[in-house]
């Protein structure tokens, strides 16, 4: 698990540890990572399980990646399950934003998953099983303001995933593209920090998820080798809404989303219209705030 030392990441590991998984974290922070490998160990289910904690930054040298995930390789055998939930976010206006940040997160989020997933495939392969999840975002299934730095770095992740899985479909690999929405974790608390006002109203439109119960859906469709995993009624109907030719587990899922994309578009329109004036109003009463600044 990249980014298993906090958040969604490092529910995700106690969900796998509780079904009596080995488990690797992979983060920067060395101290939080000892934490947390103390934290999931009481979550042991047998005496032979094993939690080994790796710092390294995925995103900056690949060749450094791929050694780590050998060496965890040669400790616990093949990797089943790779979790990729590695991530940073910025948020604010897109002319307020350093441009380096667009780079950076790029790396972080994007490259951050493309590394180690390359690291395991080959053996994936091989041995004609194995799980690839990648943590997107709800921001990485509909663009919203303030997130022009950090959606685009999370819809690339459905891309990759859709082009990977067609390689590695006929080996038995599966791959699982997470949307998870707001979702407390210390990320999200300090995201919300500097969120414009806009971003904040908008998001105050569906309720916050705990981590927990993200980490125990994903899981879920991870082990199922679902190609999405949505959270609550809001995520199932992005799904739907943004399906396009994304790959299917069942033909009952696929004829869902024949049937209620008609609907759903319908209702995605309302919720639209619901942002765009709320993005209206705050650039109004900004506007309104300021004039009477100019005239003095």
């Amino acid at each position: 698990v990249t980014g298993g030392s906090s958040g969604i990441g490092k529910c995700i590991a106690i969900e796998c540890y509780k079904q009596g998984a080995f488990i690797t974290l992979i983060a920067r922070d060395e101290n939080k990572l000892l934490q947390t490998k103390k934290e999931i160990e009481k979550y042991c289910v047998n005496d032979k399980q094993v939690v080994l904690c790796i710092s390294v930054d995925v995103s900056k040298d690949y060749e450094q990646v791929e050694n780590v995930l050998k060496q965890a390789q040669e400790k616990l055998g093949p990797v089943d399950m790779l979790v990729n939930c590695a991530g940073t976010s910025v948020t604010g206006k897109f002319e307020d934003i350093e441009v380096n940040s667009f780079e950076r997160l790029m790396a972080v989020n994007y490259l951050g998953s493309v590394y180690p997933s390359r690291a395991v495939i080959a053996t994936m392969k091989e041995r004609r099983m194995g799980r690839i999840v990648f943590v997107s975002s709800q921001a990485g299934q509909l663009g919203l303001f303030g997130y022009t730095a950090y959606s685009p770095t999370k819809f690339a992740l459905r891309g990759l995933a859709e082009a990977l899985q067609m390689e590695v479909k006929p080996y038995n690999v599966y791959l699982t593209v997470a949307y998870p929405p707001d979702t407390d974790t210390p990320g999200f608390a300090e995201e919300s920090k500097t969120k414009p006002l806009e971003t904040k109203l908008i998001s105050e439109t569906s309720s916050v998820c705990q981590a927990e119960q993200v980490a125990r859906v994903i899981v879920k469709d991870a082990i199922q080798g679902n190609f999405n995993s949505s959270v609550g009624s809001d995520g199932y109907m992005l799904s739907i809404l943004t399906s396009g030719m994304s790959p299917v587990t069942s033909i009952t899922e696929g004829l869902q989303q024949v049937v209620c994309m008609g609907i759903f578009r319908i209702i995605g329109l309302f919720y639209l219209g619901s942002f765009d004036s709320i993005v209206r109003r705050c650039m109004m009463q900004r506007e309104k705030s300021e004039s009477p600044e100019k005239t003095e």
